[in-house]
């Protein structure tokens, strides 16, 4: 038989390299905690990957600056698989878990030319689900021709064992992004829900996986998803269809021009109306909070329950201006200069009461915490309405400023902000301000701190130390440390190492 070409050997040690990454998987993962094993998965797939595209970086970038933006979605990642080494949240690494493959999908995408439109499009979407899910299915007979090819000749019958089999794989790879929506809106939705969901890897501790069934599975998944993601970087689909940006600049302008949009006098009349009827909302929510505050409550209402549904009112009218700012952006026909004026005038009032109202917010779940303790919950809270309030101030200066791209702002700063969520150490901050509040009002949720991760240990040392008398803090610490499950070395992170000094 002739001898496969250099090209064809670069494939088959593509499918060689894909199953050392399967096996890695399965070693790393089955039975043992996230740590430091994520950082070396990460880093063995994009060893993979880089092996897979060699030869393929540069070349003609369909969007000014893809390159630069390409290998700047390096950091996310790399920060996002660290967060398993450095920190011990559970809540961030079951979030990290959707937010780190979405940052390798867009930097593979981005860095190996797969998409004419840039990264902060909303076409872009499409290219990362066509890369995701239909060409790695699309691609699941090459490598099992591949592998047929390096077998002895089978009998006629065995063909439609492997069809099979690629059936049920990609029923699995349809099933897997679905069941990742469900079950995460599921679990935001159901407290229970949620809670259910924490106690599953509880199933499996005293389960052996010597039968080797399951890291099989696993192993082969990952091989041929793996595989068959880097053979749709390499080769896309060449036709495709017509996308209304291929169009000619000429055709796109009158398209774009001949779009149904809002009158400008309908839409203005639309937002004076919305805006007065916000900013009078405003007004009386703000007597109505800062008397809760003086001790002014409705009857029968309790100050916590006031605080929460406080707050959830005014999120959820910042949430309701952000639905009604994208249309005031976009969809209002333009007509002049002094209704441009107008609009653009509305449209920042409409910031501004949201700012007032995220702010009012702000205050109020501060005031909700010095009663009555930090949670997790109450921390992440803050820095969402921070958030929010960011988006709106960089709303602010897209009003003015035409030529700003706000869905590359938006998504910039998305970003940065989960980064900085997930660097803050959540766990240990919470201890902290407990800590303080501790010193001026005597009084401390042990109980709570009991059931956060080991990174509020060495706070809880210094607690220990600086008032002795709080004799429960040891056992806090010892029911912390008594509650890892595993030592070895793929599960190592910075905070348990701390914890355990």
């Amino acid at each position: 038989m002739r001898d496969p070409a250099p090209w064809q050997k670069k494939y088959s040690f593509m499918l060689t390299y894909a199953c050392l990454f399967g096996l890695l998987v399965q070693y790393l993962f089955v039975g043992r905690p996230a740590g430091i094993s994520v950082v070396l998965s990460v880093g063995g797939f994009y060893g993979l990957y880089f092996y897979s595209i060699k030869g393929r970086l540069g070349g003609f970038e369909p969007w000014k600056g893809q390159s630069t933006a390409g290998w700047l979605l390096m950091v996310p990642v790399a920060l996002l698989s660290l967060t398993y080494a450095l920190f011990a949240n559970n809540l961030f690494h079951m979030l990290n878990v959707l937010a780190l493959p979405i940052c390798i999908v867009m930097q593979t995408i981005v860095l190996s030319r797969n998409s004419k439109h840039a990264w902060y499009h909303a076409t872009f979407l499409q290219d990362m689900a066509r890369h995701v899910i239909s060409r790695p299915i699309a691609h699941l007979p090459v490598p099992f021709g591949m592998i047929r090819a390096w077998l002895p000749s089978r009998e006629s019958g065995k063909e439609s064992t492997w069809g099979r089999v690629g059936k049920v794989l990609a029923g699995l790879l349809l099933a897997a992004p679905i069941l990742f929506i469900v079950i995460g809106l599921l679990a935001s939705a159901d407290r229970i829900f949620l809670s259910w969901l924490t106690e599953i890897p509880g199933w499996f501790s005293g389960v052996s996986m010597g039968d080797g069934g399951v890291r099989i599975i696993l192993a082969v998944s990952v091989t041929i998803y793996s595989f068959c993601y880097m053979w749709g970087l390499l080769f896309p689909k060449v036709v495709e269809a017509a996308h209304p940006f291929d169009q000619p600049k000429d055709e796109v302008a009158e398209v774009a021009r001949n779009k149904t949009r809002l009158d400008p006098i309908t839409a203005g009349t639309l937002l004076v109306c919305v805006n007065v009827v916000y900013v009078m909302f405003a007004i009386i929510q703000f007597s109505y909070l800062f008397g809760a505050a003086e001790g002014l409550l409705p009857e029968g209402v309790a100050y916590a329950e006031y605080a929460r549904r406080g707050f959830a009112e005014l999120v959820a009218v910042a949430l309701i201006n952000v639905t009604l700012l994208f249309p005031g952006l976009h969809w209002i026909r333009r007509s002049g200069r002094f209704s441009e004026s107008i609009r653009r005038t509305l449209l920042t009032m409409l910031v501004a009461c949201t700012l007032v109202m995220l702010i009012s917010a702000y205050g109020r779940l501060s005031l909700y915490e010095e009663a009555y303790g930090f949670t997790q919950t109450r921390l992440l809270v803050h820095g969402f309405m921070i958030f929010l309030g960011i988006l709106f101030i960089l709303a602010f200066f897209r009003i003015w400023m035409e030529k700003m791209s706000m869905s590359r702002a938006y998504i910039t700063t998305a970003i940065l902000a989960y980064l900085v969520m997930n660097y803050m150490n959540i766990d240990h901050r919470i201890a902290i301000n407990n800590m303080e509040r501790y010193e001026k009002t005597g009084i401390i949720d042990l109980d709570y701190l009991g059931q956060l991760s080991t990174d509020v240990i060495p706070a809880l040392k210094e607690l220990q130390a600086k008032h002795p008398e709080l004799s429960s803090v040891q056992l806090i610490i010892d029911r912390i440390l008594g509650e890892q499950k595993d030592n070895t070395w793929p599960s190592w992170n910075l905070s348990s190492y701390r914890a355990n000094r």
